[in-house]
């Protein structure tokens, strides 16, 4: 108790004090993009308002501004959303097909590919990744020539050197400022990486066993603590919100959380706060870390001229203990079906929340569809940048929704959905085509667990989500119409290299054979075609 009014009197403290404020002559807004890690939709009490996890901050944040219904994660997994909310491009496009990188994977996105932080960059903005990076990046080798694993086992990191810099890290995708680990907080190795240094050399090997606190085994540092990882990251977020209104220039923060994902760390005085279990109390001190980033904001002087989202990357994970929550009532995807990894929308559909105090109207709710791949084309519209054509191929700017709450010719009407094995999913309208018999991912059917029940399933899903939000009734048998139109329309934007209007573009060239989806005979619903990769 005694932390938590020390946390509150320093908020009080920070709404009071007159500090700089923002230069007059700043007509560009600052942009602060924070995204939770494996929350999931029905976590935020404004989006459920029957759950027991109250998320008053996050409520504030909707009142006075936009809270969307609709919104989507371009992945159901943490890397390729990742990927999408930094490229503007959907991941699959790139060389990685299915699942997540490691702490350990080498850099995905190739400094050639513009990103949201690099055009920022390009227009005068200082620009800073905090968090979670999850995208890959290269660590120095003691032996150039030897070969490790992947990074699941503490073996894997006996090649790192941790005197070396980092290279193909955020700094070299746009950012002047970076700070964080390479993957997921369960993920080794445990080390803070700043501007392409580590800050700590690992000196011990540490592991977590607990039933929601577990993480791999692996080389830690002497400054790294997981209970405070995310204290910190927020502590450092509020810091560089400060010290960047002092300077009176714009900014791009990117704070990516590694929370509520594993391990689930609520710190002592959090403990037991929900009634229901770890994750909730995560949750809901993930909510009052939010309440004093916001009051940061005001009371740096910026809140006026200042874009904050707030976004998850996926659905809720099993390891929060869904089923235990269900049965007190909660329930992490809210009324629809399935949690993290799956093509379900409980896998994608996410809480988003908008607040740009006088640019959009308070407490608006919209309703229009929306992806996390839409941040590139939103703040090129905002800062008045236009794209080329190999830029954001997959994003549509949300400012129209901002202004007017209602869509026009230029916002999105459809989406593309993948999983975690690499299952594709189509959107538009109320229509939703899941090419795939089952989940994609880690609930019923699962495609490991029950693949001889799903042989016998119909090979292709067709939902009417606005009569059936909950995926329960297949119509695959009923609208050969339909499916037509929304295989067309995933064909064309795969093969196509884009979903957005422009010239197409190449998927990256890959050196492996990839099956891109089974495009079923729509009257017969049998005969599987591959497209196969065209590089």
């Amino acid at each position: 108790m005694k932390n938590r009014i020390l946390v509150i009197s320093f908020s009080v403290l920070l709404s009071v004090v007159s500090c700089v404020g923002v230069d007059k002559e700043q007509t560009k807004p600052n942009i602060i993009y924070v995204l939770a890690d494996d929350m999931g939709y029905g976590d935020v009490s404004r989006l459920n308002p029957e759950g027991k996890i109250k998320t008053k901050n996050l409520d504030r944040m909707a009142d006075s501004g936009m809270i969307f219904t609709d919104a989507h994660t371009s992945s159901s997994v943490c890397t390729p959303t990742r990927y999408g909310i930094l490229t503007g491009r959907y991941s699959w496009r790139s060389k990685l097909k299915s699942s997540v990188l490691t702490g350990k994977s080498k850099a995905l996105i190739p400094s050639s590919r513009t990103t949201v932080a690099s055009m920022l960059s390009d227009q005068g903005y200082q620009t800073a990744f905090i968090g979670k990076w999850h995208l890959g990046w290269d660590w120095g080798l003691k032996n150039p020539d030897e070969t490790r694993g992947e990074g699941w086992n503490k073996e894997d990191f006996e090649n790192l050197d941790f005197t070396k810099p980092v290279t193909n890290n955020p700094n070299d995708l746009g950012f002047s400022y970076s700070y964080g680990l390479s993957g997921s907080l369960d993920m080794a190795p445990y080390v803070y990486v700043e501007n392409g240094r580590v800050t700590a050399l690992p000196d011990t090997i540490t592991v977590n066993k607990g039933k929601y606190s577990w993480w791999r085994e692996g080389p830690t540092a002497s400054d790294f603590d997981h209970e405070d990882v995310t204290p910190n990251f927020f502590r450092r977020a509020k810091k560089y919100v400060f010290e960047k209104a002092k300077e009176g220039s714009p900014f791009f923060l990117y704070l990516a959380l590694p929370s509520p994902h594993t391990p689930i760390l609520p710190t002592e005085d959090w403990e037991g706060i929900s009634g229901l279990n770890p994750y909730g109390d995560f949750v809901m001190m993930i909510d009052s870390y939010m309440g004093q980033l916001l009051e940061s904001i005001k009371a740096a002087g910026i809140e006026e001229n200042t874009l904050i989202i707030f976004t998850t990357d996926n659905g809720c994970s099993p390891a929060a203990g869904i089923t235990a929550l269900q049965d007190l009532e909660h329930y992490p995807s809210y009324r629809y079906r399935g949690h993290k990894a799956d093509i379900y929308e409980g896998g994608h559909r996410v809480p988003f929340i908008v607040k740009w105090s006088g640019k959009i109207k308070r407490a608006s709710i919209n309703n229009q569809v929306v992806c996390t791949t839409d941040l590139m084309a939103t703040l090129a519209d905002i800062t008045e940048y236009s794209l080329n054509d190999n830029e954001g191929e997959d994003s549509f700017s949300m400012l129209p929704l901002f202004k007017q709450n209602s869509a026009d010719e230029s916002t999105r009407k459809t989406i593309v959905h993948h999983s975690i094995n690499g299952s594709f999913a189509i959107r538009k309208n109320e229509w939703k085509l899941i090419m795939a018999p089952g989940s994609g991912g880690w609930s019923f059917p699962n495609p490991i667990k029950d693949k001889e029940l799903l042989e016998t399933m119909p090979s292709i899903q067709l939902y009417n989500l606005e009569t059936d939000p909950g995926e329960t009734t297949n119509l695959y048998d009923q609208n050969p119409e339909t499916i037509t139109e929304l295989k067309s329309l995933l064909i064309r934007y795969i093969l196509e290299g884009r979903s957005t209007p422009g010239k197409i573009q190449q998927n990256d060239s890959i050196d492996f054979e990839w099956k891109q989806i089974d495009f079923i005979n729509p009257e017969k619903y049998s005969n599987v075609v591959t497209i196969k990769d065209s590089h």
